[in-house]
């Protein structure tokens, strides 16, 4: 099957290792479209640095009140078992879940159909993917993309239908994982790509060898 026939669910974290996942963005993109979305903001586990604060606008106040992303256990579960999880450059992402929750339960391989794992890996990485499909573009970096490949209206667009009103900006969890969201539904547009399968997906979000070799089953196109 075709990986746009599968959900795929992109996620952005604001926040660090020092004071916890502050906020969350989760897009689910299936058939080329983002079809559901959802965004929390979340309680502190330690120390917000004031130069964080200064690039996603997360202080104290904002946050009081919230509960702790660890309350949303059964939702993350629950995607992982659904469809494999995306982000852009998913090794920053993939960090913070595990700092919370090192495993996911048993959940279906995507890479590997009929098998199952416990990982909240592979991702599809649209960095890694962008990087090795478009190698002409100057700069993997979300906003510099999204604007590159002619995306930012169309993020916008989503962005008024999805995120809070003070939160449709770069370095909000849910506008950057619409970003991101974007530029993987935009891969669905070209035929070539929307014929590859979830397993070829992840097999280029990788630039490890060893790895890609592990994933992939054949020749990508």
């Amino acid at each position: 099957m075709a990986w746009t026939g599968q959900s795929i669910f992109f996620i952005d974290f604001e926040g660090s290792r020092t004071s916890g996942i502050l906020e969350y963005g989760v897009a689910e993109v299936r058939d080329g479209a983002v079809i559901d979305t959802r965004t929390r903001r979340c309680r502190p586990t330690g120390r917000i640095r004031p130069e964080d604060v200064a690039v996603h606008g997360l202080d104290a106040a904002a946050l009081r009140g919230a509960t702790p992303f660890a309350d949303d256990w059964e939702y993350f579960a629950g995607l992982r078992e659904r469809g494999p999880l995306a982000a852009h450059y998913a090794g920053v992402e993939n960090g913070l879940l595990k700092s919370v929750w090192p495993y996911p339960r048993p959940s279906p391989d995507f890479a590997r159909p009929g098998g199952q794992q416990a990982e909240w890996g592979p991702w599809i990485d649209t960095a890694r993917l962008y990087a090795q499909l478009y190698p002409q573009l100057e700069s993997g970096q979300l906003e510099r993309l999204v604007t590159a490949c002619g995306l930012q209206d169309e993020l916008d667009q989503l962005a008024t239908r999805h995120c809070p009103a003070d939160r449709r900006r770069y370095h909000a969890a849910l506008y950057d994982a619409l970003a991101g969201a974007v530029l993987l539904a935009s891969l669905a547009r070209e035929p070539r790509l929307a014929a590859l399968t979830t397993m070829q997906l992840l097999a280029l979000s990788t630039l490890d060898g060893d790895k890609r070799d592990a994933l992939q089953q054949g020749g990508l196109f």
